[in-house]
């Protein structure tokens, strides 16, 4: 990667004068840096002592991390390694503007509230002998357009200049439309032309286009149907096409007395996509399918209501309305974040890129090459490419722009221009101004790849939390865990000083069950409570969904304990888990009423937690003599005020 290259500008910003909160030895660390770390990990409420608790472990942290960095862990090659490597894995989310992912947002909730019938004349810049001829193209278009535009029916003029094969067929009509349902730079034509209007006549890579809005309703929603569908096969002669409509009839009777859509489906129904699953179609929209079968499906008054057989280009249908699922009126989170994930995997993202390119280019000082440079430039730059020789009024050392201190030279430029002067349809080489303004757009997102902890507070915020999460995992590890489990003497030693800590309380031999679904742990527990010494046969049915851990436990901590019987072969209450719908239950085995004293085998988990936490304490009370801690009380009182 190359050295991180902060703009003047963000730099400025970055380094604006920031409270400070405490300091550990020369360190600060500011009261913003504290609340986003307590805003986003603390889980033990608001209160002052919730808040010195955090501001306690925190401090603690910070110790460990800047005695790691005296120790020079972040210079670790496989440190390095690691940390290239998550900001690799995290990158791609971050390659987009996120006021621009906003606007976008907002602009998709906007037209999804509207449905949009439109007719559309499309001129390909690809003529018949398949060469590029943009004269032509332009002509034939301008031409159907002043038809239009002095009264001529649309449907007339499609059929007469559309270069799309079912123009002659429907005149131009596409049906309903809504956002999603086109490319994007169509849908912007459509949804900014007025019902009964015109748009403007524009060009996109592939031709010219002329949208008309021939209607404009509430939007419909989502739909989620099964079908019954007798395709017509190729080349289907008239007879063969009036069989398969007298078959649809006879299907419709039969569900009309009774019979059922979904076994007539499986049986009759020749769509490889739904008839398998006794017709049921993926979830669809408004413009994903031929505009009458989404005006049957749509027209169907209430879930369950069945069409008659309508005949459609494919063949003959029946649809079934399973749900119609209409569009959130409302801008809540979660309509906004399923708008926001189809914004990021469609195409209207390059509009995000294009103003991503040009906020880029202005933060980080670009300055476009004068007009004699750019002249020198593309002569020297047909003759590279065309492999003849002549004078050459520009150096390739020659610096073109810069973007924040890196140099962008001539010899840069040729390497790109040999790689992508070719059209991305072969049909030929780009022209010189738009090989350009790719190359500067290029390199403009590589610099922003490559020094986006500058532009994006949110990404630097992440790395520096996994650079501190790994420093602290790797002194954590060398200086405490690592030790801790190796001394052996001294883990004993320490229980044999503590030993009154190590007893059994009431406990029992029991075994825990742990379900991946409720549904199943009710069944095993079910079947456990009727014959619990044959549990381990009776598990083998649950292989993969369920495992069982075994082991002397405190009766608190078996689950369901306030209402397990305090018996051999009880089996306690299935307990669920919020969120992922897990489950336990425990089954018990032995009880020991009595207390006794645990074995240091026994106990040395605990022990192991206990002796571990004496050693951190120690650690911390010579990292705090090392590195000494000062806490702005005024600032602390400040926030526990406002966090209440």
């Amino acid at each position: 990667m190359k050295k991180l290259l902060i703009p003047a500008l963000l730099f400025v910003a970055l380094q604006a004068p920031a409270q400070t909160l405490f300091t550990i030895g020369n360190d600060s660390i500011s009261v913003q840096e504290f609340l986003y770390a307590y805003r986003k990990n603390n889980t033990s409420g608001h209160s002052a002592k919730a808040l010195n608790d955090y501001l306690q472990l925190y401090i603690a942290s910070k110790l460990k991390i800047k005695e790691a960095r005296s120790r020079g862990y972040d210079t670790l090659p496989q440190f390095k390694t690691d940390l290239e490597g998550l900001r690799a894995q995290v990158l791609p989310g971050y390659l987009n503007d996120p006021q621009g992912v906003r606007q976008l947002t907002e602009e998709a909730f906007n037209r999804s509230q509207k449905d949009l019938s439109v007719s559309h004349i499309f001129v390909a810049l690809q003529n018949a002998a398949g060469d590029r001829d943009t004269a032509a193209a332009f002509k034939k278009a301008t031409e159907a357009y002043n038809k239009l535009r002095s009264g001529a029916p649309f449907a007339q003029v499609a059929r007469q200049y559309s270069d799309d094969p079912s123009a002659a067929a429907n005149g131009g009509g596409i049906g309903f439309v809504t956002v999603f349902s086109l490319p994007y730079n169509i849908e912007n034509l459509a949804y900014a032309t007025p019902v009964g209007g015109l748009s403007p006549l524009h060009r996109s890579s592939a031709g010219y286009h002329i949208i008309k809005v021939d209607e404009g309703r509430k939007a419909l929603g989502r739909m989620r149907a099964a079908q019954i569908l007798l395709a017509y096969p190729p080349d289907a002669t008239p007879a063969e096409k009036a069989a398969l409509r007298k078959r649809a009839d006879s299907i419709y009777a039969a569900i009309k007395k009774g019979a059922s859509f979904e076994t007539l489906a499986e049986r009759w129904s020749n769509d490889p996509v739904s008839a398998g699953a006794d017709g049921l179609m993926p979830e669809f929209g408004v413009g994903q399918y031929d505009p009458l079968f989404e005006k049957v499906a749509f027209g169907l008054a209430k879930d369950g209501a069945i069409s008659a057989p309508f005949e459609t280009a494919h063949g003959v249908h029946l649809v079934k309305r399973i749900k119609r699922i209409p569009v959130p009126a409302q801008q809540t989170e979660a309509a906004l974040l399923a708008l926001r994930e189809k914004v990021q995997s469609s195409d209207r993202m390059a509009a995000t890129k294009d103003q991503l390119v040009q906020k880029v280019l202005q933060q980080a000082g670009y300055t476009a090459p004068t007009a004699v440079v750019m002249a020198a430039l593309e002569s020297r730059t047909k003759r590279t490419l065309a492999n003849t020789t002549g004078p050459n009024e520009l150096s390739g050392t020659a610096v073109l722009f810069r973007l924040g201190n890196e140099p962008y030279t001539v010899d840069a430029w040729l390497d790109y221009a040999r790689n992508f002067h070719v059209q991305e349809d072969g049909s030929g080489t780009k022209p010189f101004a738009q090989l350009w303004q790719e190359y500067v757009a290029a390199q403009a997102m590589d610099h922003y790849a490559e020094n986006l902890e500058a532009y994006n507070d949110d990404f630097r915020n992440q790395m520096a939390e996994f650079r501190e999460g790994n420093l602290f995992f790797e002194i954590m590890q060398r200086e405490l865990w690592t030790p801790v489990q190796s001394d052996s003497g001294g883990l004993r030693r320490f229980y044999d000083a503590n030993t009154a800590q190590y007893r059994w309380s009431r406990s029992a031999d029991a075994v825990l069950f742990y379900a991946t679904s409720a549904a199943d742990a009710q069944k095993l527990a079910a079947q456990v409570q009727k014959a619990p010494a044959q549990w381990r046969k009776l598990m083998a049915a649950y292989e993969e969904s369920i495992t069982a851990d075994s082991a002397r436990f405190e009766w608190s901590n078996l689950p369901g304990a306030a209402s397990l019987s305090f018996k051999r072969g009880a089996v306690s209450k299935v307990q669920v888990t919020e969120g992922d719908g897990s489950a336990s239950f425990a089954l018990v085995l032995q009880v020991y009423n009595q207390p006794v004293q645990r074995s240091f085998e026994e106990s040395r988990g605990v022990v192991t937690n206990d002796y571990q936490a004496l050693k951190e304490k120690e650690w911390i009370d010579s990292l705090r003599k090392k590195y000494p801690v000062w806490v702005n009380e005024a600032e602390l009182k400040n926030i526990e005020q406002k966090n209440r």
